[in-house]
């Protein structure tokens, strides 16, 4: 088992990639409003010294992002990695999503 986490920046896509997750038989998933580092540090008087750079490389509009979570088995991850490239495309792109999971020891309360 797997912890899969998709942090979502393209926020527009998140109905429909929450859609595209339970076509692929994906039906449990967390889902939290979240906010990056860079955007967090801009938005205070330590970015117009240190990040101020980042602006022309960062969309400075989007103040926040969704960090999806779910527990799922390597065959539900790979369902999942097609469901979100259905839905976003090249995630490589700027500001679309970053995808990435971890193993998870134990899970009680939820059938995988």
């Amino acid at each position: 088992m797997k912890c899969l986490f998709i942090v979502l920046n393209d926020t527009d896509k998140l109905d429909d990639l929450l859609e595209s997750l339970g076509n692929n038989g994906i039906k449990g998933a967390t889902v939290v409003e979240s906010t990056g580092m860079a955007h967090r540090l801009m938005s205070n008087d330590y970015s117009t010294r240190f990040l101020g750079s980042l602006r022309t490389i960062l969309n400075p509009e989007r103040e926040t992002n969704y960090t999806i979570f779910m527990v799922l088995s390597d065959e539900q991850i790979e369902k999942a990695k097609i469901a979100v490239k259905n839905v976003l495309g090249d995630i490589n792109k700027p500001d679309t999503a970053i995808i990435f999971s971890m193993p998870v020891d134990f899970i009680e309360g939820v059938r995988i």
